[in-house]
């Protein structure tokens, strides 16, 4: 879907809030996050704003649920039923997607309903971001194996975390995914020395061509 990026996770607490902001910020798109689940200490969407993103370009959740935990419990323990209406994406463009937890993270558990089936529905290319750190190939590539099950472009992989160059050149050989970058964990973060990161560190050329965005 053109104008549109999805930035997921191969885990949760893995860096994508950090991912999507900076990549927000850094392409001048929108971010959305369909779902938070947890607002007491904060929303990613505070975040993002922290991070750099103009408060203008931070779309209203589909939904916020108080408690911190997979959505289908999140929703359940507020007496809610997800509704897929609420998960249409916004029309503003370009838009950078911020999906919750991971790729299985499920929205509903009957009948199923998953963070990735609804990926599939929306049919925009999904950004897959992964720790660099031991048990990250297993996981990269289920991760990858499971959105090409289900025919969800992949527009590539950013690691974050310290260099590890095994890696980050065996992963994307045996996944035959686009490697655009590392995010180096810093140190302070916040909207300036991320903007500097992404500028330096990610290719953001290639994924303003995953997007369909004129460079």
């Amino acid at each position: 879907m053109s104008g549109v990026l999805i930035v997921t996770g191969t885990d949760t607490g893995i860096g994508k809030t950090v991912v999507a902001a900076g990549l927000a910020a850094a392409l001048g798109a929108h971010y959305w996050k369909p779902v938070q689940a947890g607002t007491a200490d904060g929303t990613d969407s505070e975040s993002a704003i922290a991070l750099g993103v103009p408060p203008g370009h931070v779309l209203g959740e589909g939904y916020r649920l108080a408690l911190p935990a997979s959505p289908h419990l999140a929703f359940r323990a507020q007496g809610l039923e997800p509704d897929p209406a609420r998960f249409a994406l916004p029309a503003a463009r370009p838009l950078v997607v911020e999906g919750a937890g991971g790729l299985m993270v499920p929205l509903r558990r009957d009948p199923p309903w998953l963070m990735i089936d609804q990926f599939a529905r929306w049919q925009a290319p999904v950004l897959l971001v992964a720790r660099t750190t031991l048990g990250t190939i297993n996981h990269c590539l289920l991760s990858v194996e499971s959105l090409r099950a289900r025919a969800i472009p992949i527009a590539g992989l950013l690691f974050v975390g310290e260099r590890h160059e095994e890696n980050e050149a065996v992963i994307p050989a045996l996944a035959r995914v686009a490697h655009v970058g590392r995010l180096p964990l810093l140190d302070p973060l916040d909207a300036a020395t991320l903007a500097q990161a992404m500028a330096a560190h990610i290719d953001l050329a290639r994924l303003r061509a995953a997007m369909d965005m004129a460079a």
